[in-house]
């Protein structure tokens, strides 16, 4: 009888591996044993039953206790990709650092190198790009197929999110190449919509009075040009290599757009001062404060460009004559946009992990999750602290590039 209850654990566990969760609950669904329950746990997980799942993985926890400590680690992990999955990133951090240190202990490489591909896609989630980047080129690679796709597809959105398109192309076709040897549908799955990331608009260029949508790929070609690069995607200035970033400095950025968008006309004045301040009814208070903006505005981009003052306006003019200013605007207008990209992502988001991502207070992202509500871009799912908040369907634009980053843009 042992035997067979253990060629069923057996049985289950290679289900769970090529992504059959509903085999695997056939042959354990009605043990209750620490092992089956673990088995139980992911087999819901892949089947999107995160409160079951979570249930099944912390009853398993237990019974497994402190001795023993690797299936235990298993468990942590498996808790934690499922608190991913539930956008509960602060739950996440310590449960993955403590498995991984098991795993290493115990030359469970698989395990291990699948903790820290988890651990890298928690810092994608909070905009920590560079350190994601850091993190997967120290990641020791297997030659598990399953695990090696995972680690490309990372390597994927680093690339999108840095707007690389080569960089994101090269990693698609790894990934594409890992995922079919997996024979795992699911990860296919998720490679195939990865792809569409490449081809819809990523950003609209505006120059000239013209506007054109630009995919990744233009994207990339538009930042590696001479030219001088207001980046409305990531709030920076970009040319030759060199940047200055507003992410910051929200009133500098308004009067730095009105700037680039009339170039190489002027700007009225009454133009930039309701752009940066929202003033409708002007008085000479508000034409104070925009000299004084203006004045810091040249402060910052000294070695781009100057701010001249016109009879009726301010104008831009590029240090190299040669240079022309273009814009790089998001593909979706809205003050809430960084908010609206994080739920593009079809997960339902509490408004503490929102917060966390966002790098904001609770509050200010509630404010944005009302005003999005409101406009029928977001709803809500349940009441109290268990409510969920998920995005109508995004289509037609990615929204890759409206993800927040948190430090520097690489």
């Amino acid at each position: 009888m042992l035997a067979r209850m253990d060629a069923a654990i057996a049985a289950a566990a290679r289900a769970l591996h090529a992504g059959d969760p509903l085999a695997a609950l056939k042959r354990v669904a009605l043990r209750q044993d620490a092992d089956a329950l673990a088995l139980r746990g992911i087999a819901m997980a892949q089947l999107g039953e995160l409160a079951r799942a979570r249930e099944l993985l912390r009853r398993a926890a237990r019974a497994f206790g402190p001795r023993q400590s690797l299936p235990r680690a298993r468990c942590l992990a498996a808790l934690a990709e499922v608190a991913l999955a539930a956008r509960d990133l602060a739950a996440a951090a310590q449960a993955l650092d403590d498995a991984r240190r098991v795993f290493v202990a115990h030359g469970d490489h698989q395990n291990a190198t699948h903790a820290g591909l988890l651990r890298l896609r928690r810092l994608l989630l909070l905009g920590r790009i560079e350190q994601a980047a850091q993190g997967i080129d120290e990641l020791p690679r297997t030659g598990v197929p399953r695990l090696m796709a995972i680690a490309d597809l990372i390597a994927f959105e680093i690339a999108v999110r840095r707007g690389r398109a080569g960089a994101a192309q090269a990693a698609l076709a790894a990934a594409r190449d890992a995922a079919a040897r997996s024979g795992v549908g699911a990860l296919i799955a998720e490679v195939d919509r990865a792809a569409q990331t490449l081809t819809l608009p990523a950003a609209r260029l505006i120059a000239g009075g013209a506007t054109e949508p630009l995919a990744l790929a233009g994207v990339e070609a538009v930042l590696a040009s001479p030219d001088l690069i207001v980046d409305g995607c990531r709030r920076t200035a970009h040319q030759s290599g060199q940047s200055v970033s507003f992410a910051r400095r929200p009133v500098l950025f308004a009067l730095l757009g009105a700037l680039a968008e009339a170039w190489p006309d002027e700007a009225p004045r009454d133009q930039l001062i309701e752009r940066a301040f929202g003033a409708r009814r002007i008085n000479a208070s508000h034409r104070a404060r925009l000299r004084v903006e203006l004045g810091r505005l040249r402060q910052q981009l000294r070695g781009f460009a100057d701010i001249q003052a016109t009879a009726a306006g301010f104008v831009m003019r590029p240090r190299r004559a040669s240079t022309q200013v273009r814009v790089l605007a998001p593909p979706l207008e809205s003050p809430d946009a960084a908010a609206l990209a994080l739920l593009a992502d079809g997960e339902a988001w509490s408004t503490s992990a929102l917060a966390l991502a966002l790098d904001a207070s609770q509050r200010t992202v509630q404010r944005a999750l009302a005003a999005l509500e409101q406009a029928g871009q977001v709803r809500a799912l349940g009441a109290g602290r268990s409510r969920r908040w998920l995005a109508m369907p995004v289509t037609g634009i990615a929204t890759t590039l409206l993800l927040p980053i948190a430090g520097d843009v690489g």
